[in-house]
């Protein structure tokens, strides 16, 4: 049985970044499951799930927070999984604190890290960890990173024939 993804919200107010991840799952055909669990408010439902995510076939945990973005370390401190966080932008301080406490980990306790609100980028990384041991998923990112550098190519080729009639 192929892993499957967690998406774990610190708070409703991260379903946009949520989604950006779940439509990347959706177009490669990953299984997900997604939940609101706060490290502050429910820390003993954050452990509890981080315990279990092995056994309940979790290959690799997404944690979405922003303000004092707790919820990686939380999760990454009841789990051997890797847990991907993404720091969620905040009108205080634009995000910056959220990054910080998500990247500010002590050795040993490893979180790996996606740009501020950087959703699409969390589930791209998590398709990768999972294709370590998937080669149907391996192939599905190799077909997806083609189609990338086919976009890239002909943007450039309308570029230098726009360029060209200007001349």
């Amino acid at each position: 049985m192929n892993k499957r993804t967690a998406i774990i919200l610190g708070s409703d107010s991260d379903m946009a970044i949520a989604e950006k991840s779940m439509n990347v799952f959706k177009k490669l055909g990953i299984n997900y499951e997604a939940h609101i669990i706060s490290a502050h408010r429910t820390p003993e439902r954050a452990r509890e799930f981080a315990v279990n995510a092995r056994k309940n076939n979790f290959g690799v945990i997404i944690a979405i927070a922003g303000k004092a973005a707790h919820l990686a370390g939380v999760l990454v401190a009841y789990t051997r999984l890797p847990v991907i966080g993404v720091p969620v932008k905040s009108s205080d301080l634009g995000g910056l604190d959220a990054l910080l406490s998500t990247v500010q980990m002590p050795s040993g306790v490893p979180v790996s890290c996606v740009a501020i609100d950087g959703g699409e980028n969390a589930a791209w990384l998590a398709a990768r960890i999972l294709a370590v041991s998937n080669d149907e998923l391996a192939e599905k990112l190799e077909r997806e990173s083609q189609i990338m550098t086919e976009n890239v190519n002909h943007k450039d080729k309308t570029l230098q024939e726009k360029l060209n009639c200007e001349q």
